[in-house]
């Protein structure tokens, strides 16, 4: 069986497409939903997802004027099919991760075994709406009406 995901190098290029270029969100909109919101729900912000003082900043260098061809064949994922196939995306022209360019003129530049784990704490904010509406829902005290069958 396949553990590889197709999508997860593809989605920044593919919200760019859908969603910027067509006047949905704007560039700035684009950062925060890829990044720091994503960030924030993996529970690692600011950490992650910010350019601080303290933060990974880890960086991309989207150039929204050229483009590449999205493809099982160049892709880095290890699956040989890709669902995106058929169309092409902005280019990410340099990624820059822990203060080391290790994408750049299509050449990825790391080892194998150089990532480092990441831990995420359990119940981001996305939790806190779920406690609140438990909550309220408890507040109203609503009977339960039960048939004598």
């Amino acid at each position: 069986m396949e553990t590889d995901n197709v999508g997860i190098e593809e989605r920044m290029h593919l919200v760019w497409d859908t969603m910027v270029e067509f006047g949905q969100i704007s560039a700035t909109n684009y950062v925060r939903l890829t990044c720091t919101e994503c960030a924030r729900i993996f529970n690692i912000y600011p950490r992650k997802g910010a350019i601080l003082v303290g933060s990974n900043a880890d960086i991309i260098i989207l150039n929204p004027n050229s483009s590449f061809e999205i493809s099982s064949s160049s892709h880095h994922s290890r699956i040989d099919t890709n669902i995106y196939e058929v169309g092409e995306g902005r280019k990410v022209e340099v990624t820059i991760a822990g203060g080391r360019v290790v994408l750049e003129n299509d050449e990825l530049k790391v080892v194998p075994g150089s990532g480092k784990y990441i831990e995420m704490p359990p119940f981001s904010y996305l939790f806190n709406g779920i406690k609140a509406n438990a909550r309220h829902l408890s507040s109203l005290r609503a009977p339960v009406k039960r048939s004598n069958s």
